[in-house]
């Protein structure tokens, strides 16, 4: 018989009430500057590795749905990046090699860059032109290599959350739900139906 662990329904409640705290933390005018900068972007790129790229890839696959064009870095089908084009970039720590190498190039490209993070003192963090802070229930995350890759195989990722969420997943459920909450505003401000959202899914899966 499995050992008695801690109760998954209590392990969710608390993840929820960590979210709600970081939730009820986040400052309106970055969440609203971000939006801004959304609406002003010519085209949208995201960028994240690891989990939190699947998290920027969910964002981007939304963004489509509201008929804005956006998308994934490192996709074959990704055009070239230039002025008037707004750069998203997901990262925890603000300190990831790769994810630092794309806001470099795009900077040099002179595009924008949105930062979703919870660490905004960071590189990234005073590289980018608007940063939305998700860490404020949770300490900074400390890394020995901003190197993502590295850190997996050595295991020198570290938690930005408590230890009953690890390995950063209080930042990326965060992010996800913040991402989603961002898209029904959007959905709002362009007065998208739901009928044209339906219409732009995918249909030969």
């Amino acid at each position: 018989m499995v050992e008695e662990c801690y109760s998954i329904v209590d392990l969710m409640l608390l993840t929820s009430e960590k979210v709600a705290e970081t939730a009820r933390g986040l400052d309106q005018e970055q969440a609203s500057g971000f939006i801004d900068h959304l609406l002003a972007a010519r085209r949208i790129y995201v960028v994240g590795a690891g989990r939190s790229g699947l998290v920027a890839r969910a964002f981007a696959m939304r963004l489509c749905h509201l008929g804005v064009e956006a998308y994934v870095v490192g996709e074959t089908i990704t055009p070239a990046l230039g002025k008037g084009d707004t750069l998203v970039a997901f990262s925890g720590s603000g300190e990831t090699t790769s994810v630092v190498d794309f806001c470099e190039t795009a900077q040099e490209l002179e595009g924008r860059i949105c930062l979703i993070t919870a660490t905004p003192d960071s590189q990234l963090g005073r590289m980018a032109d608007c940063v939305v802070d998700l860490g404020a229930s949770a300490p900074p995350i400390q890394v020995d290599s901003g190197q993502y890759e590295v850190r997996q195989l050595t295991g020198e990722y570290r938690s930005v959350s408590p230890a009953f969420a690890p390995f950063g997943t209080l930042y990326e459920t965060a992010a996800l739900i913040f991402s989603d909450a961002v898209l029904s505003a959007l959905m709002e401000l362009k007065h998208c139906s739901l009928e044209e959202v339906k219409g732009r899914l995918a249909n030969i899966q």
